[in-house]
């Protein structure tokens, strides 16, 4: 519904016709950020155009112009479209602070602006006629002064990007240049669309733990575990997933969860499958409270990390909490050398294809709201159900729905019992093929 007829709507259209081809991928670029099952408002919506090309059945829109109090929505909104819509206002950070009006903690915020870099090349569209004609100069913004504005209404920035090079079609050309070569960086620096999501910044809250810790040949690091588990939130499950053992690993889980006579409930499970992203997979979909955090049973990353991690999910920092090993100097066997190498391929990888900075990509322990798990769990189709350790499916998963990603630095240690159970070939291979799952579903789209 748009709740105010439109003015100038014959100029708008005969523009939005002559710039088709413009407006087209805008409409693809929103469609592939927004989920189609939630509800969306786009503040200043022309001529209503990109609002019916969005699947979503809840969606509403509003002029800058009826943009108070009185003629605001009183629905809150998943997500909000401002696309160019910031050029037009007079007062950025008053109109932020009218736009918390229609948001919950969870609602992201979608903002669209021409780089300056065409600003001599869109002034003379205007005077040819290929530009619709502004009533007075726009605001030209740069995404350090969008980042700075929201910033002070108490949002802050979850990922970025920049898109779209030659703005009129020519046949084969055009959609070579804008889908393969305009994404890539350097070339990027010259497009014509950049697009920013921004969430409220969260108030602390306490949440219920269930930690999910998939073992296989972890005999030794077994022992004594619920002394090396810190207790963390208003209460605590420990979920253990044990995957075709060689040596006593259930065995000796079973013995731990029978001593331990603690306030924190434990589980064992057999795993059915194979590899460590089926086992979580499990842990989560048998645990009970809101906050699930990953321990990996080698122990590499210690317990006594985890309050950090709490801490900054707690505090709504991020939605999808991280461990980095790649910042302190690890132990002498902690990491071999090509996986090392590896680690830093894929975060160069990753960081190109998600828009948010992302340091380490395969550290084991990471954190996420159980809420938040259950979304990317329906989208899982997107990227294929092949990653041998689930650290991609999360991260990638997380990154289509628009959730924060952090990073917490973390000691790495060296590995005090057993052997590694991950194969660098074959393991490397299927990764892989989940970047280039992710890179044709999210960058190259």
């Amino acid at each position: 519904m748009i709740v105010q007829e439109k003015s100038s709507l014959k100029l708008w259209k005969k523009f939005y016709r002559l710039n088709n081809y413009y407006h087209k991928d805008i409409q693809k670029l929103v469609s592939n950020l927004i989920p189609k099952d939630l509800s969306v408002i786009e503040i200043e919506p022309r001529g209503g155009e990109l609002l019916s090309s969005l699947p979503n059945i809840a969606k509403a829109g509003v002029y800058i112009k009826n943009f108070s109090q009185k003629k605001m929505p009183k629905v809150k909104y998943d997500y909000v479209i401002l696309s160019n819509t910031l050029s037009e206002v007079d007062n950025i950070q008053d109109f932020i602070k009218e736009i918390k009006k229609v948001v919950h903690e969870n609602t992201r915020v979608v903002v669209i602006f021409f780089d300056f870099f065409w600003k001599p090349i869109l002034d003379l569209g205007e005077k040819i006629g290929l530009k619709l004609p502004q009533v007075k100069e726009p605001n030209w913004l740069s995404e350090i002064d969008v980042d700075n504005f929201f910033f002070l209404e108490g949002f802050e920035k979850i990922k970025s990007g920049k898109r779209f090079l030659i703005p009129y079609k020519i046949p084969y050309l055009s959609d070579f240049i804008n889908r393969y070569l305009a994404p890539l960086p350097l070339i990027n620096s010259f497009c014509l669309t950049n697009f920013a999501i921004y969430k409220p910044v969260k108030e602390r809250k306490e949440y219920s733990v269930s930690i999910i810790i998939p073992a296989r040949n972890e005999e030794g690091n077994m022992k004594g575990i619920f002394e090396k588990i810190p207790e963390l939130g208003k209460k605590m499950e420990i979920i253990f997933v044990e995957g075709h053992s060689k040596d006593n690993t259930y065995k000796v889980i079973q013995e731990e969860i029978k001593k331990y006579k603690g306030p924190i409930k434990a589980s064992l499970y057999k795993q059915k499958g194979k590899g460590k992203g089926d086992a979580v997979r499990l842990g989560f979909s048998k645990a009970k409270n809101e906050l699930l955090i990953i321990l990996d049973a080698d122990l590499t990353v210690e317990p006594k990390e985890l309050p950090k991690f709490y801490e900054v999910a707690a505090l709504g920092l991020g939605d999808l909490v991280n461990g980095s090993r790649l910042v302190y100097p690890m132990e002498k066997q902690a990491m071999r050398v090509l996986n090392y190498l590896g680690n830093k391929f894929f975060s160069a990888a990753f960081t190109f294809l998600l828009g948010q900075k992302i340091k380490d990509t395969l550290c084991g322990t990471k954190v996420i709201l159980k809420e938040n798990y259950q979304k990317i769990e329906k989208n899982r189709k997107l990227f294929g159900n092949f990653d041998p350790f689930g650290d991609f499916d999360l991260i990638f998963g997380a990154s289509k729905l628009n959730l924060k990603i952090i990073e917490i630095p973390i000691r790495y240690k060296e590995r005090s019992y057993g052997k590694t159970n991950i194969s660098r070939s074959t393991h490397g291979w299927l990764l892989l093929k989940m970047v280039g799952f992710a890179a044709k579903n999210l960058k190259f789209k």
